[in-house]
């Protein structure tokens, strides 16, 4: 008589972990920091229609790295949950910290369950209001959540690159200043990130109740050479930052923001 294949529970553990960090180290950085009018969120990625970051709610920015049909479908779920809570409720009801709680919920049980772990960290950003504190809620593939108060790093060499942002970081620096400080750390001293190479969005208090809103290349690339941007977009004191009407324009999803991202191949 054959004898039952056996692993210990802790080894089972261990190798779902390694498998998803793993699966993460692959993938491109992810920037989120605080500055003086919101929250300013950069993610090293080149594609143009695959997003890394996205909008859930009025006040609400969801970010992911590693697999991007995983984090994606987490994006729709929690575009669903909130119009359903702000619908059946109020809209100030829907909040980062609840919809942090089911990510959490949700890859923990996965991560338990499962045979094979997500391989994702996602990033729930939330813009204060009525007097409160902005939030940055980091979901581990675990389940984990760790409330960052200044900046989150995700994916990538993510210890390096927090070592980087901490070096510079600053809470009161305008929006230009902590973009400029913000892709300098996620380059590196050994690469030079374009605007091509990244994408952009902040959280900011200065675009109306919509606070959302995409930074396009050439307003980063305005920003990064120090320069003001062109055209005739309005002259603002915040150079990157846009109106209601471009925010709204600048968001598709089913009844939030545009799609996850993650370039060829999605890690």
């Amino acid at each position: 008589m054959t004898m039952p294949f056996y692993v210990a529970p802790e080894q089972v553990m261990k190798d779902r972990a390694e498998y998803a960090q793993k699966g993460i180290a692959r993938g491109r950085s992810l920037v989120a920091t605080l500055f003086a009018d919101g929250i300013l969120i950069v993610a090293d990625n080149p594609s143009h229609s695959l997003h890394k970051i996205s909008e859930i709610y009025d006040r609400i920015a969801f970010a992911g790295v590693g697999k991007y049909n995983e984090y994606d479908q987490l994006r729709v779920a929690g575009v669903r949950h909130a119009d359903t809570k702000g619908f059946t409720f109020s809209r100030e009801d829907v909040d980062a910290r609840s919809l942090a709680n089911l990510y959490a919920q949700f890859l923990g049980n996965v991560f338990t369950h499962e045979m094979k772990p997500l391989e994702v960290e996602i990033l729930v950003a939330e813009l204060g209001a009525d007097g409160r504190s902005d939030q940055l809620y980091h979901i581990a593939y675990e389940g984990t959540i760790t409330d960052e108060n200044r900046f989150a790093v995700l994916g990538g060499d993510a210890e390096t690159i927090a070592e980087r942002v901490a070096a510079g970081w600053s809470g009161t620096a305008a929006l230009p200043d902590a973009l400029r400080a913000t892709v300098t750390a996620l380059g590196g001293p050994g690469r030079s990130l374009g605007p091509g190479d990244l994408e952009v969005a902040v959280l900011s208090r200065r675009n109306g109740r919509r606070t959302f809103r995409r930074i396009s290349e050439e307003e980063i690339s305005a920003v990064l050479s120090s320069e003001e941007p062109t055209g005739n977009a309005p002259s603002r004191q915040e150079p990157v930052a846009g109106s209601d009407a471009e925010a709204a324009s600048s968001s598709t999803d089913d009844g939030a923001a545009g799609d996850g991202s993650e370039p060829d191949p999605p890690k």
